[in-house]
């Protein structure tokens, strides 16, 4: 088994903990305050609820909800649209941006310039916890339950919320990386039109690939459960069962076996070719990781592609130089931005 430096393989910076509280000196207006919104005690059906907010700037706030899908809290942060506090009662469209893994919620803001590119635009950026390892599902705990719900919790509680509290309306793009870009290319195709658009960027595209070179000759999804999840104190066989045994699961979440289901979506697929780039530091070794890994990707999304095209999908691909790091995925958003924003109508 290989042993990686797993922060450096995802390009990612994890924080501790996921809960967050208000803090000290930040004014929090009342729930009739356009302005600074009060998501607190906001419900989904399900009762899961928001327990606390931060804002950190006028248009951007975490918020921790108690969420009855996962068991336990999680946070989200927002980017509230430019017009928020001058049109009230305004419904908003939503772009998600979901990160990658050993990744968190804090991750798109601060190694993307998004913060930039929604400055005058009325859209509400949505930027969830999906666990370091949670794959954007619900856990097939050995067919015995459905803990950690991911899935439940991103598209219908926090969705709910996101309503109730925000006024978001159903016009929806989702955008990830790595994990995340499975999480947006499986969630939009098992839910046939609650995104109009859908961006992967490096993404895990095709779990059941027949292997994951060049990093192991092994199959993509054992060496995914052997070097990631049991290592980190997953039982591992929880998430979607055994590849073989339980290939009907992998596949009901696989994005490559979902293409059908994608049909009116409009779709950008990126993902680097595993050489050295021209955002890489100088220096940089052909055989991290990092770079390696990206080639594994990149079969992936060329098989993802290849499926999607035969049935004459919407996809745009974009493939160049770079490895599996952050320079490239906010690069990518900038790409893939305007395709998102039209097809939301977010001016």
């Amino acid at each position: 088994m290989t042993t990686l430096n797993r922060r450096r393989f995802f390009g990612v910076a994890s924080t501790a903990g996921v809960a967050v509280t208000t803090s000290q000196g930040v004014a929090v207006a009342s729930g009739g305050d356009e302005r600074n919104p009060d998501l607190i005690g906001v419900q989904a059906d399900s009762g899961a609820s928001v327990i606390a907010q931060n804002f950190l700037d006028p248009r951007t706030v975490d918020i921790t909800i108690d969420s009855v899908a996962l068991g336990h809290t999680a946070s989200v942060r927002i980017i509230l649209p430019n017009r928020f506090g001058s049109r009230a009662g305004a419904s908003w469209p939503v772009l998600y941006l979901l990160h990658g893994g050993y990744g968190d919620y804090t991750d798109w803001a601060r190694h993307s310039d998004v913060a930039r590119l929604v400055r005058k635009r009325d859209v509400l950026v949505v930027m969830p916890d999906g666990g370091a390892l949670g794959f954007y599902t619900d856990w097939w705990a050995r067919g015995a339950g459905s803990k950690p719900g991911w899935e439940t919790f991103h598209l219908v509680e926090l969705s709910q919320i996101l309503a109730r509290g925000l006024h978001a309306a159903d016009r929806r793009a989702i955008a990830g990386l790595s994990m995340g870009g499975f999480g947006a290319m499986s969630y939009a195709a098992r839910h046939p039109g609650f995104f109009r658009a859908a961006a992967s960027f490096s993404g895990t595209l095709d779990t059941l690939h027949p292997t994951a070179e060049p990093v192991s000759s092994d199959p993509f999804a054992m060496w995914l459960l052997q070097t990631h999840l049991a290592p980190n104190g997953y039982d591992a066989l929880s998430l979607f069962g055994d590849p073989t045994a339980q290939h009907a699961i992998w596949a009901a979440h696989n994005p490559a076996d979902l293409v059908k289901d994608l049909r009116g979506t409009k779709l950008f697929v990126s993902c680097g070719n595993g050489r050295i780039g021209p955002l890489d530091p100088p220096g940089t070794d052909p055989s991290d990781i990092s770079v390696r890994y990206e080639a594994v990707q990149l079969r992936q999304n060329q098989e993802f592609v290849k499926r999607a095209t035969r049935i004459g999908l919407d996809v745009t691909f974009e493939t160049c130089a770079g490895s599996h790091t952050w320079p490239y995925w906010a690069r990518e958003l900038e790409k893939a931005f305007p395709l998102l924003m039209r097809a939301i109508e977010a001016g």
